[in-house]
C-alpha cells in the first residue's frame, strides 16, 4: 500500500490484545502511554497522545516526551466515569527541525542569511494560531529574519527558547502518522478499592433454630460497618427449588425441614426476580438496601445464571434448557461435584435472543427496583465470554455505577478473558498462595505483567464453596496471617465472614469443603461475640480506609528478607504521599527473625522513621538493613514510612 508518511509508530503500551479489549482505570488515576515513534534520516520528529471521553467531541492532545531509544511517553488523568478513546499522533516538525538545524551552523560559526529567510516562513505559518501578544513577537521576529541589518538579532532569535516554545505549541504538521485507536474504561473508586463481608441472610437469626429475614440482617448492619466493612455480599435470596432439593452436607435427597442449597434458584414462589419468602418481600430488601446505605454500606447481589427444576423458566421456556431424548434434563455437573438440584441454562437454544434479554431484564430489575449496584457473578466461565461482554455492556450504558465481580476459580487465561470482557473485579488464586516464594510469584504475576491493566485481584482467604487446607484445623495466627495478607497485598479483599472471624474450619474428609455447610443448612451464629481476630480485623480495615498507598494494587515493592519466613513488602500511592511497609511471619507457630533490605531506590538514601499503626510502636531506621522479629501472637508489622 503507498503510503507517503515517514513516521513510525510501535509498540503502544498499554493496550490489550491489539486494542480489541479497554485497559482499566478508576476516576482520578493517570494512563501513562509510551510507544516507539522515529524516522527515516535524522529530521526532528514530534508526537502527542490524543484523548476523549466518548461524550466530548473535541479531542484533548498532551504531547509526549522522548525516553531512551526512541521510546516516548507522556500521561493523561480521566476524570470522568465510562469510556476514554486515545490514540499516538506523530509527524515530522519542519519548523523545528528548521531551527536545530540552524542553531548547529551558528555554532559552527556558519553563516545563515538563506536560513533564515527560510526561517521567516515557518513564522508567518503561525502567526494566525498564535494569541495576540505572541503574535506580535512572531512578526517582529519574521521582519527581523528578513532584515540583513539586523543579522545579529535574528541570529539571536533563531537560537532563542521562545521561539522554540512557540513552534512547539503551534506545530505544522507534515506527513503525520497514527496508531490504531485504543479504549480506557472508566469506573468509580470502588472498582479498585472495597472491603467485603460475606454471611447468609437465612442465618441471620438471634434465635437458634429459626430461619432469619431480611429485618434480621438490618440488625447486624452496624456490626459489620463498625468493623470497616463497605460492601456486604450475600448468597441468592431467591426462591429455593423443592425439586431434586440438596440435604445437609451436600446430601443427595433433602429431608423435611431442610432448607436446601441458595443457588438452586427457583420455585412456585418465582424466580430470578423474586425474594425468598421466608427472608422477606422485596419491600424488605429495599429498606435493608437503604440502611446499609446509610452506614456507608452496598449490598452485594449474587447473580447466578441457573435454575431448580421446578424454577417457572423450566415450565414457560423449555428451549432454555437441553433435554435428552428420555425427557430428562441433564443437572450441573463439575467433577467430581454434581448439583442435582441445578439445570444448567442452554445457551446454544435457538431462542438465545430471548434468553440474553431475560438474563438481562433479570440483573436490570434489581439495579433499577431495589438500587443494586454490585454484582458477585456465580460461575461466569460456564456460560459464554461474549454473552458476558454484552450484558455488562448493556448494563453499564444505562448504570456505569455497576460493578461485576467474578467468581472463577478456573484457568488463567479464562479468569483474564472474563475481566477483559468486563467483570471489574476477580477472585484470584490467593486463597492457595502460602508459601514465601508462593506468594512474591503470585504477587509480581498480577502487578508487573499486563494484568494490571485489566485484572483487578479481589483476595479472599475463604468463601463457602472452598475450606483450603491451609485454614483446616488452623490456629488464631494464621487467620491473622491470612487476613493482613489479603488486605494489603489486594486493595480489594474479602472474607466468609462468621466461619472465619469465629476460626470455623471443621471439613469434610479429604475434601476441601466445610463440614456442616452453610450452604445447605441454617446455621446460628453468637453475633455478640469478639474476639481477637474481629478486633483486629477491624483496626486493619480501618486503616486501609486511611491510608492510600492500600487503596491500590499495583504500586508495590517486594523488599529483601534473609527469612524464607518472613516476606516484606513496600506500598506507595501514585503521588507518593503515602509509603506504608509491611512486614509479616508466615510461620503460624514460632516466632521469626529477619534482617530486612529497605527499598532505598524507592525511598532514598536517608534515615526514615517506621510506625507501627497497629502497636503504636515506633523505629528509625538509619541503615540499609534492620533487624525485626515477629511472633505468632501478632505476625505483622504495618509501618508507615516517615522521611
Amino acid at each position: 500500500m503507498q503510503n507517503q508518511t515517514r513516521i513510525v509508530i510501535e509498540n503502544v503500551q498499554p493496550q490489550l490484545d491489539s486494542g480489541a479489549f479497554y485497559i482499566k482505570r478508576i476516576v482520578g488515576q493517570k494512563v501513562v502511554v509510551t510507544a516507539d515513534v522515529f524516522s527515516d534520516g535524522h529530521d526532528v520528529i514530534e508526537c502527542c497522545v490524543k484523548y476523549k471521553h466518548e461524550k466530548d467531541k473535541a479531542w484533548t492532545e498532551v504531547r509526549m516526551v522522548p525516553t531512551s531509544n526512541d521510546e516516548w511517553t507522556a500521561g493523561f488523568t480521566v476524570e470522568k466515569q465510562g469510556l476514554y478513546t486515545y490514540f499516538v499522533e506523530g509527524w515530522v516538525d519542519y519548523a523545528l527541525n528548521w531551527q536545530h538545524g540552524t542553531e548547529r551552523k551558528i555554532q559552527d560559526s556558519q553563516h545563515v542569511k538563506s536560513e533564515l529567510l527560510e526561517g521567516a516562513e515557518y513564522v508567518n505559518a503561525i502567526v494566525k494560531r498564535a494569541d495576540k501578544t505572541e503574535a506580535t513577537y512572531l512578526k517582529k521576529v519574521a521582519k527581523v529574519f528578513g532584515d540583513a541589518k539586523a543579522y545579529d538579532t535574528a541570529v539571536e532569535e533563531a537560537m532563542s527558547d521562545q521561539l522554540h516554545q512557540l513552534f512547539k505549541k503551534y506545530p505544522v504538521r507534515f506527513i503525520e502518522n497514527k496508531s490504531i485507536e485504543l479504549q480506557v474504561y472508566v469506573d468509580r473508586k470502588k472498582a479498585l478499592f472495597s472491603t467485603w463481608y460475606e454471611f447468609f441472610p437465612r442465618s441471620a437469626s438471634e434465635v437458634a433454630g429459626q430461619h432469619g429475614t431480611f429485618k434480621d440482617c438490618e440488625k447486624l448492619l452496624p456490626r459489620v460497618a463498625a468493623m470497616g466493612f463497605d460492601t456486604l455480599y450475600f448468597p441468592p435470596i431467591h426462591p429455593i427449588g423443592e425439586v431434586n432439593r440438596k440435604g445437609k452436607n451436600n446430601a443427595t435427597h433433602a429431608q423435611p425441614g431442610d432448607v436446601g442449597s441458595p443457588w438452586g434458584i427457583g420455585s412456585k414462589h418465582g424466580g430470578h426476580k423474586a425474594t425468598h419468602p421466608e427472608l422477606g418481600t422485596i419491600a424488605d430488601f429495599k429498606s435493608l438496601v437503604k440502611k446499609a446505605k446509610e452506614l456507608g454500606i452496598e449490598i452485594a447481589m449474587d447473580y447466578a445464571l441457573q435454575a431448580a427444576p421446578d424454577h417457572p423458566w423450566v415450565k414457560d421456556h423449555k428451549a432454555w434448557f437441553k433435554w435428552r431424548p428420555d425427557g430428562t434434563v441433564q443437572y450441573a455437573e463439575n467433577p467430581p461435584k454434581k448439583y442435582q438440584d441445578i439445570q444448567p441454562i442452554y445457551f446454544e437454544s435457538d431462542d438465545w435472543k430471548n434468553l440474553w434479554k431475560e438474563l438481562l431484564d433479570s440483573a436490570l430489575f434489581w439495579v433499577e427496583e431495589c438500587g443494586i449496584r454490585v454484582f458477585r457473578v456465580d460461575n461466569p466461565h460456564t456460560k459464554p465470554f461474549y454473552f458476558w461482554g454484552w450484558l455488562i455492556g448493556e448494563i453499564k450504558k444505562k448504570h456505569p455505577d455497576v460493578l461485576f465481580l467474578s467468581e472463577a476459580f478456573t484457568r488463567p487465561k479464562i479468569m483474564h478473558e472474563l475481566a477483559k470482557q468486563g467483570f471489574t473485579q476477580s477472585y484470584t488464586y490467593f486463597t492457595w498462595r502460602n508459601s514465601k516464594a508462593e506468594l512474591i510469584e503470585y504477587v509480581t504475576e498480577l502487578t508487573q505483567t499486563n494484568q494490571k491493566e485489566f485484572y483487578r485481584p479481589n483476595f479472599w482467604p475463604n468463601t463457602p464453596d472452598i475450606n483450603p487446607y491451609a485454614l483446616q484445623g488452623g490456629n488464631e495466627a494464621i487467620h491473622l496471617q491470612k487476613y493482613f495478607l489479603a488486605a494489603t497485598l489486594s486493595s480489594s479483599v474479602g472474607i466468609y465472614g462468621p466461619v472465619f472471624e469465629y476460626m470455623v474450619s471443621a471439613a469434610m474428609p479429604g475434601k476441601e469443603e466445610y463440614l456442616d455447610s452453610e450452604k445447605y443448612e441454617v446455621r446460628h451464629w453468637d453475633w455478640s461475640v469478639q474476639n481477637k481476630l474481629t478486633m483486629v480485623i477491624s483496626r486493619i480495615n480501618a486503616l486501609r480506609k486511611e491510608l492510600p498507598s492500600l487503596q491500590q494494587t499495583n504500586n508495590i515493592h517486594i523488599c529483601e528478607a534473609d527469612n524464607d519466613q518472613i516476606i516484606a513488602y513496600y506500598k506507595y500511592d501514585d503521588n507518593k504521599q503515602d509509603e506504608t511497609l509491611m512486614i509479616v511471619n508466615l510461620d503460624p507457630y514460632y516466632a521469626q527473625r529477619a534482617m530486612v533490605r529497605l527499598p532505598l531506590e524507592h525511598l532514598g538514601n536517608q534515615p526514615i522513621t517506621v510506625s507501627d499503626l497497629i502497636t503504636g510502636n515506633s523505629y528509625l531506621w538509619d541503615k540499609e538493613w534492620n533487624f525485626v522479629e515477629l511472633h505468632p501472637a501478632l505476625p505483622f508489622h504495618l509501618f508507615k514510612i516517615k522521611k
